[in-house]
């Protein structure tokens, strides 16, 4: 397994990161220009967040200028609040030749620190030049086997992501 874990989503001459090289933790406190008429956080700024905090992880793991491909899953579980201390991880689940798919994970953190989940997203974020042009990204390190089932994951999502593309999605 070893072995394997060490060639993914890369010939063997192609340079390597690890997981935890590019993971990225950002805090924010909801405040009241945050909220929607239902006294929650407004999607819109949790999805600004989620995206940002991809293109950082990302920039991370790449070195070069990235931008948003697509957002493959948003999956909001429960509301945040005023006040409320929002923390954001963002990991590199699976990388392609010039792509790479990043996985958010967005919790409530409470005063002792305990953290409940309010929403997973999975984006994925192009390397660029400076002409626009996508360029290759290290390959992926996998440390563990948390961190294979992740790359298996990302590979199915992949997949699923190029048959919409043929099918027109």
């Amino acid at each position: 397994m070893t072995n394997r874990m060490e060639v993914k989503g890369m010939e063997q001459k192609r340079a390597m990161k690890k997981v935890g090289d590019s993971r990225t933790e950002q805090v924010y406190v909801i405040r009241s220009q945050h909220i929607n008429p239902q006294g929650r956080l407004f999607g819109g700024y949790l999805m600004q967040w989620i995206d940002e905090m991809a293109g950082i992880v990302s920039r991370r793991h790449s070195g070069k200028m990235v931008t948003t491909a697509s957002i493959d899953n948003l999956n909001f579980k429960a509301g945040a609040y005023q006040n409320d201390m929002i923390v954001l991880v963002g990991r590199l689940t699976y990388v392609g030749r010039a792509s790479m798919e990043v996985r958010v994970d967005t919790y409530v953190e409470d005063y002792q620190g305990n953290r409940r989940s309010i929403n997973r997203a999975y984006l994925v974020m192009v390397a660029v030049d400076e002409k626009g042009n996508a360029v290759e990204v290290p390959g992926l390190e996998l440390a563990s086997e948390a961190e294979q089932a992740e790359w298996l994951g990302g590979e199915k999502r992949y997949q699923l992501r190029k048959r919409r593309r043929e099918e027109g999605y």
